[in-house]
């Protein structure tokens, strides 16, 4: 599948990646140094960077996959029981990344038609506070089920490296599809034939 990472926002990439495209170079580890050649202003908090800079892997498509419970934005809580035996998407996002503003709509778009099949979702907001998410989701009119993902949370399940993150539980508890970055329109509709 094609995708584009968030982190790609930057208009020019250093030198040494002259050649390559940006996914390419991203995906050889070039995102490593990337903050560096970013101007100050557009360089990430330390703490945000410091907590990238450990994420762990992306979780091997076939391995079990546990979402703990988390409150929805709406008040409601996941359960974790709620979905066993169901496919479940897990998709983190921000409000402020480009690449999440492209993914979205056809993350809607999925969920309104795949539902009633039984698809359970999370979509799972890294931003600063709360409020962000939800007044991005409100002014966008998404209706899936969203959480924001405080810096606690994230230490029983954390982030894998980079926005947005895709991740499709089938309904043995096991991942059939994990994918970093932004995911296009007919890749997005293609999980409906996983389900």
């Amino acid at each position: 599948m094609r995708s584009h990472l968030c982190s790609e926002s930057a208009d020019q990439l250093p030198s040494t990646a002259s050649g390559w495209s940006r996914r390419r170079w991203l995906q050889a580890g070039g995102a490593a140094g990337l903050t560096s050649a970013l101007p100050a202003a557009l360089a990430q908090p330390v703490s945000a960077a410091a907590e990238e800079s450990r994420a762990p892997p992306m979780p091997a498509v076939g391995a079990k996959l546990d979402l703990p419970r988390i409150e929805l934005l709406d008040g409601s809580m996941y359960e974790p029981a709620a979905s066993t035996g169901k496919p479940l998407l897990v998709y983190w996002w921000a409000s402020t990344c480009p690449f999440c503003a492209l993914q979205s709509p056809s993350m809607e778009k999925l969920w309104l038609s795949q539902r009633s099949r039984g698809l359970q979702m999370v979509a799972l907001s890294v931003d600063k506070k709360a409020q962000d998410a939800q007044a991005y989701l409100t002014r966008k009119r998404y209706s899936f089920p969203a959480a924001w993902t405080s810096s606690d949370w994230r230490k029983a399940f954390p982030k894998p490296k980079g926005l947005p993150i895709t991740l499709l539980r089938g309904r043995d508890g096991r991942v059939l599809l994990a994918e970093r970055g932004q995911m296009f329109d007919e890749d997005v509709e293609a999980i409906a034939q996983l389900l």
